[in-house]
């Protein structure tokens, strides 16, 4: 067999081409892309004497691995990051700028992928109401299917819906996400279809999570064993609500009504679980991989993602989840080889973004490593349009280190926006926590071909960004 692994941004990207083809350059019928949800790279190699011969390490050993590979934008966000790897492009291009930002024209926060148009499906919140409209190209998965005159099929999964709508693309058959809380269900929206296929309705039936969140959440091997992170009751790890401290075991069925009920699953590695096995009943419903056409699932795994942001990257608990998805991955191979069939389908991995260790360990170790206090910013630039232009209210907003100028203020005040957009860069450069300032105009009129500003023009798109662009202080 010969089998390709890809690294895509500076994560990782494994691509296993399971391709022992009966005729030379045959195409697959199914194509599946994953992404890890915070994946750091150095996850493949830390615990790497603890994973197993059939998830990462086929991946890694049977396949190809670009290793030198680095992020091309700044802004790093979930939606960013997904809609960067399946479009090929970058912010100043696709139009996903962050998860969520200030839309200067409706003057108010939007959501990547809400979409009043469009209604729920699956479920009685507003929560299916979405779509990829605001991608303004197309995606590896769009043009998958143009290349087929619309023949293959277009799924995406995912726990959070960004991470299934975007991927999936514009012309997906359909794409889904987790809906927790109370319901328990995978959801859609009436973008893709005005009812929920049967096989989604009797996996929601089954309430497969019920089961996971019915038992607590130890660590898979003897905890003594977890050599790699640091000790189990540390000051830098977050808790569940009603946990005293965040050790193992992790109660889950105590801790299910002072956590969202099911929302609580994404928190722990058991949504992985759940994901995949969702997954599995995609593929077995739609039948993908089983047509002449090449099918594509995007599915990304999220509870890695909510599990790093609780815990911190150096815990027992992100070591236990990741050493949990190893199994996750081995399991899939397994069920492609015996559902699609060996030699009939691609597989590559990669992640939306990483992480840091948690600032506050790395103070302990006289690391610097700042955290960025963003409600005394805003009143500092508030202190600076008052002296130097004698109102405070100059900035509409702050966001996604991004700073949003009250055009219609500066207009009244007989003031030039490109003028007083260079002295809220020059004074944001006095705050603590702000490493460099650029201006839009000064993104629009030159051209940056290395460093982090290079990276700040990828993530710049003149239409929807901000004034001021700030960049944090490294560390």
């Amino acid at each position: 067999m010969k089998k390709h692994l890809l690294l895509l941004l500076s994560i990782i990207t494994l691509i296993y081409s399971c391709e022992k083809r009966e005729k030379k350059n045959q195409k697959p019928t199914l194509i599946v892309g994953i992404v890890v949800d915070q994946m750091r790279y150095d996850y493949l190699t830390k615990y790497a004497d603890r994973y197993g011969e059939h998830g990462f390490k086929k991946l890694l050993n049977e396949g190809f691995s670009l290793t030198n590979a680095h992020f091309n934008h700044l802004g790093t966000y979930t939606a960013v990051g997904h809609a960067s790897a399946y479009t090929g492009t970058t912010p100043s291009d696709h139009g996903i700028i962050g998860n969520n930002w200030y839309d200067k024209y409706l003057k108010k926060s939007i959501y990547c992928v809400d979409d009043s148009n469009y209604n729920s499906i699956g479920t009685i919140s507003n929560s299916g109401k979405k779509s990829p409209k605001r991608m303004v190209t197309t995606t590896i998965t769009d043009q998958v299917r143009l290349g087929q005159n619309m023949k293959g099929k277009t799924i995406g999964i995912a726990i959070k819906d960004r991470s299934s709508i975007l991927p999936a693309g514009h012309t997906a058959n359909g794409a889904y996400w987790y809906e927790g809380k109370d319901e328990n269900n995978w959801i859609t929206s009436s973008y893709y279809m005005d009812k929920l296929p049967n096989w989604v309705i009797d996996f929601n039936t089954a309430n497969k999570a019920d089961e996971y969140l019915s038992k607590p959440w130890n660590t898979l091997y003897a905890i003594d064993s977890y050599t790699q992170s640091l000790a189990d009751d540390n000051p830098y790890e977050g808790t569940f609500k009603g946990e005293a401290t965040p050790t193992f075991p992790h109660d889950l069925p105590a801790l299910r009504e002072k956590n969202g009920n099911y929302d609580l699953i994404k928190g722990t590695p058991f949504g992985n679980d759940l994901t995949l096995d969702f997954t599995k009943a995609a593929i077995k419903g739609e039948r993908l991989g089983k047509g002449n056409a090449t099918d594509f699932l995007a599915v990304s795994f999220s509870s890695t993602d909510y599990v790093g942001h609780q815990y911190g990257t150096d815990a027992i608990e992100i070591e236990d989840t990741y050493l949990r998805f190893d199994q996750n991955i081995a399991d899939l191979f397994k069920f492609l080889d015996t559902e699609v069939g060996i030699g009939k389908y691609t597989v590559f991995l990669t992640a939306d973004h990483g992480a840091a260790q948690v600032p506050a360990y790395l103070q302990s170790l006289e690391i610097p490593a700042p955290y960025f206090k963003s409600k005394e910013f805003k009143k500092y630039l508030s202190k600076v349009s008052k002296v130097n232009f004698g109102d405070e209210s100059l900035v509409e907003n702050v966001s996604n280190y991004q700073i949003f100028l009250n055009k219609e203020k500066i207009k009244k005040l007989q003031l030039n926006t490109e003028d007083v957009a260079a002295i809220f860069a020059e004074e944001a450069l006095l705050f603590d926590g702000i490493y460099k300032t650029v201006t839009s105009k000064t993104l629009q009129t030159t051209q940056f071909t290395s460093g982090v500003l290079e990276k700040v023009q990828h993530s710049y798109n003149q239409k929807i960004s901000g004034d001021v662009i700030l960049i944090p202080t490294p560390g």
